[in-house]
């Protein structure tokens, strides 16, 4: 807990009924950034005047303290608006709700990241090119020498989202002694020995550019480390359940603004062999009915385990599988509008396919479905296999 008192550049006061204005003004600029793959910088300010960013800083620090189901309602929202936007704030939203939980920063460095001027974007980076998502075991290359009063932190990170426009990165790394321990190296942006290369050119998200982080020699205090300790069995707790139900609302946002978009153009589209909307039509009314029954199933599955979360009841295993069926939902969903409208769909002047390579995003977020599966059938054959060993004669 912390002891001081809060810090002196407190977060922007949390104005929630400023969400939908941010949203139409990420939607207005969402396409721009997608064309070009730039960082939407304007975006980002925008969430932050409205204090979205910080909305999960604790009160204990100045701020509102928002819990999950506060924290789904915003990044459903922005995912509407732009998910690169929306997916860079996630990252930051949940590292200051760990923190307000009790969570791992030291509470000096947890002050300086606060007290950064302008909105102060901070994400995990952990992906490797030889280890991949460290969420399925090892070790990382990434390592961190003890030279005199600090570490000496050398490796490279890929896929680090929203690397331009970072202000802090905790850089999963290990130590060279032996036996290393691991943790995160929390690293100023812009600190000397940081490169960042331009290598995000992908199908999705392309505005969130998720480019790599090279790092040589970059000097970091001694005190500037969380969660420093010898490799162990994966923890993931509530953390996990942020991140399953945070970017599970998040395309569930994508795809409701892709529903909206189809409904839009149903009620425009007028071919002359009808003369009527193609909205009047019932194959259109049954296509569309199937779409929202499943966003609208999805959405209250996920905000109801929220709220459980919030209440303290909700094992983990529930919202890995809210995520592998709120994701599926979703991309089911913008499937289904570009397959109803045709080659409009695919139009790159029509939103409807920046949606699609948007929303399929969702698949490559820890943990992917096979692991889910997997977790959930381990344990259905286990419960089976203990009753019926109690059963048994």
């Amino acid at each position: 807990m912390p002891t001081d008192a809060p810090p002196d550049t407190a977060p922007p006061p949390y104005a929630p009924e400023r969400l939908a204005d941010v949203v139409a003004a990420l939607a207005a600029r969402a396409d721009e950034h997608d064309r070009d793959g730039s960082f939407p910088f304007e975006g980002v300010a925008a969430v932050h005047d409205a204090g979205l960013l910080t909305a999960t800083v604790g009160t204990d620090f100045g701020g509102a303290g928002a819990g999950l189901a506060e924290t789904v309602r915003i990044l459903r929202g922005l995912g509407a608006g732009d998910p690169s936007v929306a997916l860079v704030t996630a990252m930051t939203l949940f590292i200051h709700a760990l923190q307000a939980r009790g969570g791992a920063w030291p509470e000096p460095v947890y002050r300086e990241l606060l007290a950064t001027p302008g909105p102060a974007l901070v994400n995990g980076l952990r992906v490797e090119p030889d280890l991949g998502t460290p969420a399925r075991g090892g070790l990382p290359a990434t390592t961190a020498r003890r030279d005199g009063d600090h570490w000496s932190l050398t490796g490279r990170k890929i896929f680090s989202t929203g690397a331009v426009g970072l202000s802090w990165m905790a850089v999963w790394a290990r130590t060279d002694d032996e036996p290393a321990r691991v943790g995160s190296f929390l690293v100023r942006a812009g600190s000397p020995g940081i490169v960042i290369e331009p290598t995000w050119d992908h199908l999705g998200l392309r505005a969130s550019r998720s480019d790599d982080v090279i790092l040589t020699d970059v000097p970091v205090p001694l005190g500037s480390v969380a969660n420093l300790a010898e490799p162990g069995p994966g923890r993931g707790g509530d953390q996990a359940s942020w991140n399953s139900l945070g970017l599970t609302a998040l395309y569930l946002g994508v795809a409701g603004a892709a529903r909206d978009w189809l409904v839009r153009f149903l009620h425009e589209r007028i071919p002359t062999s009808l003369g009527a909307p193609l909205a009047t039509l019932p194959r259109f009314q049954t296509a569309v009915g199937e779409i929202e029954t499943a966003l609208t199933g999805a959405n209250d599955l996920v905000d109801a385990l929220a709220r459980r979360y919030d209440e303290g009841d909700l094992p983990e295993s529930h919202a890995e599988t809210a995520k592998l069926l709120g994701t599926r939902a979703a991309t089911t969903a913008v499937e289904q509008a570009v397959a109803l409208v045709g080659n409009n769909g695919l139009t790159r002047n029509n939103p409807l396919q920046r949606h699609y390579r948007d929303v399929l995003c969702s698949r490559v977020h820890t943990p992917q479905d096979d692991v889910i599966t997997a977790a959930a059938g381990r344990a259905a054959l286990a419960r089976a296999d203990s009753e019926q060993l109690r059963n048994r004669p």
